[in-house]
């Protein structure tokens, strides 16, 4: 049912002009300085090890499938806080809120879910990679060749974007209310439903659509594979083959855990539970703590990663 103030859009030229207003956290007049400055530091830290990352494994001849879907990840989070940090900084700066373009808005939006989107499917591309490594080691380097890991790849990235691009058309197809204040950092797919005019169910279909697509299937694949892998350990007369193989799952395990647990708090609830104050919370969370400890985990953790930033270092250091 149409609220008071609802904005319908019948021309180009309305949407060209129609600005929202980021809210951001200008609720926390004492705390946006302290905010500010963990954020900023954080998002700096946060490019600089994916960064690090990325340059390992791009000068590294042989790269390993494994290598080569982190080096995608890498990039792919550091676009991500590219598209969503640096707005949010703004928020934080600006005492009433920024403004952002109806166009601006939609790009953003398309960016986040797109990139969002791309991760999952690239997680569901490398736990088949380890369920290869594992469970089928003799057709393993057969299988996982290059020409394989860059399709995988390329359609982790086509199918982020033409979910992202599905939703993002429906939701700006919904009459928005006025004032035109979305109370958050960015333009969140929630914060904008909760935004539009209607209150049908037939709004949040969308959303349900690209969960199912992005987060439930993918998730259920990744679990399949990871039940298949334990299946074979348990097996495995040598222990020593197990604790290899769990060290070389468990950077990729953290990983898909932490990035598909906060999208699913996010995305996967009902309409009622909404609460904007704990929604830019949790999203500031996953959009700057989140992609700070990837880096962290897999150059910690992950032995191949180890030994190839470890070639990096010995090579800057022969160069200097």
């Amino acid at each position: 049912m149409p609220c008071e103030g609802c904005m319908e859009r019948d021309n180009k030229s309305t949407e060209v002009t129609m600005e929202f207003l980021l809210l951001g956290f200008s609720e926390l007049l004492c705390l946006r300085i302290l905010l500010f400055l963990i954020v900023f530091v954080v998002h700096l830290v946060t490019v600089a090890g994916n960064v690090m990352i990325v340059v390992a494994v791009v000068m590294e001849p042989s790269r390993p499938p494994m290598l080569f879907f982190l080096c995608q990840l890498c990039l792919i989070e550091l676009c991500y806080t590219l598209v969503i940090v640096p707005k949010g900084l703004l928020s934080l700066a600006a005492v009433g809120g920024s403004t952002i373009s109806f166009l601006g808005c939609a790009a953003q939006m398309l960016l986040f879910v797109a990139l969002g989107g791309s991760e999952c499917l690239l997680l569901l591309a490398m736990s088949y990679d380890r369920y290869m490594a594992i469970c089928r080691p003799l057709h393993y380097g057969a299988v996982m060749s290059k020409g394989l890991c860059l399709r995988l790849a390329v359609a982790s990235c086509l199918g982020g974007c033409a979910v992202a691009l599905g939703l993002t058309v429906a939701v700006f197809r919904l009459p928005f209310c006025q004032p035109l204040c979305i109370n958050h950092y960015f333009c969140d797919v929630s914060a904008l439903l909760h935004l539009a005019c209607t209150q049908s169910y037939s709004s949040q279909l969308p959303l349900l659509a690209a969960c199912l697509l992005l987060l439930l299937l993918p998730f259920l694949l990744i679990l399949t594979s990871y039940g298949c892998i334990a299946a074979v350990l348990v097996r495995a007369p040598s222990s020593v083959r197990r604790g290899k193989a769990f060290s070389t799952c468990a950077s990729h395990l953290s990983i898909t855990l932490l990035h598909y647990g906060c999208a699913t708090f996010m995305y996967i609830r009902p309409k009622s539970s909404y609460s904007p104050a704990r929604d830019k919370m949790v999203s500031l969370v996953y959009t700057s703590i989140t992609p700070l400890l990837y880096p962290l985990i897999y150059g910690l953790r992950n032995k191949e990663m180890r030994g190839v930033l470890r070639k990096t270092l010995r090579r800057k250091k022969v160069v200097q």
